[in-house]
């Protein structure tokens, strides 16, 4: 029989999903909402993790929505980056399967550490990086160096998703990529993809509790969508300035 209790921690599951994906859709880091709080609640780490990364990749599947129908994605260059995304991210996966349990659980403060800090320096990354103000003009070189970086960033999302969006969001930028809301149009089917893709070798391997990825799923569809919503009304300026700080 389910209790007032149980109700309160499927009410409280759907809605940290929703605030995850409604970050992820807007600036990044929804694992850092999702991944502590089940940790909090008594999840080991790589079970949180993994229903982190499948709760964000439907999330970022939502808000990818949410942004087509105003900033269609640029499809030469999501084709370009769909094989690095799928290849880094079975790797990452694999890494984390054969992870050992106190292994991760040692390694885990220094990722949110990491995650933590891309999210608190994306200021300085975003200024080094690319100029809102200047134009759009993706090379040889750009396309070249944006594989072999979407390659690096899938492989780290495929082992622990924090900080995912924003690493993205820089290798983008490398490329020659400005205007915010195109970026973030590629950004959320790439990243629903690697994390996707990496929760369903996970799951292969028995890393899924289904009650916990399908609660927090319900909520990031919601989240993910009406954040996307949301930021796509936002000048593209404005958004910038919100993501650096």
């Amino acid at each position: 029989m389910i209790t007032s209790n149980d109700l309160v921690g499927f009410l409280g599951l759907i809605i940290v999903g929703a605030v995850a994906g409604a970050v992820n859709s807007v600036a990044g880091g929804g694992t850092l909402v999702s991944f502590p709080v089940l940790v909090v609640l008594g999840q080991p780490e790589i079970i949180s993790n993994v229903t982190s990364m499948g709760a964000t990749g439907v999330g970022s599947l939502s808000s990818a929505l949410g942004y087509r129908k105003d900033t269609p994605v640029q499809r030469a260059l999501f084709v370009l980056l769909v094989i690095p995304s799928v290849i880094g991210s079975i790797v990452g996966a694999a890494i984390l399967a054969v992870t050992p349990v106190e292994i991760f659980r040692r390694v885990v403060p220094f990722l949110v550490l990491f995650a933590t800090l891309l999210l608190a320096l994306r200021a300085v990354l975003t200024r080094r990086l690319s100029d809102s103000s200047s134009p759009e003009r993706v090379t040889l070189i750009g396309r070249i160096l944006g594989i072999f970086f979407q390659l690096l960033v899938a492989t780290y999302g495929g082992y622990f998703s924090g900080g995912l969006g924003i690493m993205m969001l820089g290798s983008f930028s490398v490329m020659g990529l400005r205007n915010i809301h195109r970026m973030n149009a590629l950004k959320t089917p790439l990243g629903a993809i690697i994390n996707l893709v990496s929760f369903v070798f996970l799951m292969i391997k028995g890393f899924v509790i289904w009650p916990l990825v399908i609660l927090m799923s319900a909520g990031a569809i919601v989240g993910g969508y009406v954040g996307a919503r949301l930021a796509i009304r936002v000048n593209p300026r404005l958004t910038y300035a919100l993501r650096c700080g």
